[in-house]
């Protein structure tokens, strides 16, 4: 099959089939695109011409790259190369997949970047309490501190999902739903949003569902929401890097020094495995030596 259409049917199966996130399928989209291009240049037009050597020269090429690429990204390509091959063979548009034997790199295991519960509570008090926007901000940034949630799951969140109270229901990765409480503290900043700047904010756009909105009506975007962390952390004058998923780190880390479960913990973040919630542990290693220290007779 041609190159340009078989990846247009295997984005169509991530988009349709696997229902997977418009953040995964760009990935995807950039990461063959490149991968057809080089094929392309290579001479290579047809995917049954592709062989397990031609896999692994891309592989390689990308590797050898100036700057290094990082391990994560590599892995990531990868993935979405073995991903398309699978496909292919699958659906019996190829016989064989080319990519069954392409390993990826071991991703060295880095520890997450949480903030202190003092500099948390600085980032959520950074927003004016007087300017409708303000309000807006404290009550996304209220929301992803008490939920955990990722940064493109608050900002598709729907009126409607807060429905039941104290709890919210949150569409992760792959269309997933799942259930997790919302503490007083968030559930008070949303409702002086509802109440106090939601309504005027829609009345300048179109009619939309979201609940959070931008200054003009319309939906909040991730962009938006991230320039929104960044402005707090300057306000809040924390030094330390503030990425959109600090808050998410922040909350496990504090769940997990808190004595929550490792497996209460993965319920609420998301993840399909334990393993992944596991990095997390090791971010208290600090606080069990000092409570170690403190109180184990002769640790000292």
């Amino acid at each position: 099959m041609r190159l340009d259409r078989a990846l247009d049917a295997y984005l169509r199966h991530v988009t349709i089939e696997r229902g997977l996130s418009e953040h995964s399928i760009a990935a995807y989209r950039r990461d063959l695109t490149a991968y057809v291009e080089w094929l392309d240049a290579e001479g290579i037009a047809d995917t049954s011409t592709i062989t397990a050597a031609v896999v692994g020269r891309f592989i390689a090429d990308r590797s050898s790259a100036d700057p290094a690429p990082a391990a994560s990204s590599l892995a990531r390509l990868q993935s979405s190369v073995r991903g398309w091959h699978r496909f292919l063979a699958r659906e019996g548009i190829e016989v064989d997949d080319p990519s069954g034997r392409l390993r990826p790199p071991k991703a060295p295991q880095r520890l997450p970047k949480a903030l202190t519960i003092d500099q948390v509570e600085r980032l959520l008090g950074a927003p004016s309490a007087e300017d409708p926007l303000g309000i807006r901000d404290r009550a996304l940034l209220e929301l992803l501190y008490a939920t955990g949630a990722r940064v493109s799951e608050a900002v598709g969140l729907d009126v409607d999902d807060l429905a039941h109270g104290d709890v919210l229901r949150l569409r992760g990765k792959g269309s997933k739903e799942r259930i997790v409480p919302v503490g007083s503290f968030a559930r008070a900043a949303v409702d002086a949003y509802l109440t106090r700047v939601r309504p005027g904010l829609a009345a300048k756009g179109r009619a939309s569902a979201r609940l959070f909105l931008g200054a003009r009506g319309a939906p909040l975007s991730r962009q938006s929401a991230w320039l929104v962390i960044r402005e707090a952390a300057e306000n809040a004058h924390i030094t330390a890097e503030v990425s959109p998923h600090t808050l998410r780190h922040s909350f496990a880390t504090h769940l997990l020094q808190g004595g929550a479960d490792v497996r209460v913990v993965q319920e609420l973040l998301g993840h399909a495995s334990v393993a992944t919630t596991q990095i997390y542990t090791h971010v208290s290693v600090d606080t069990l030596r000092d409570i170690y220290a403190t109180s184990h007779p002769r640790a000292r």
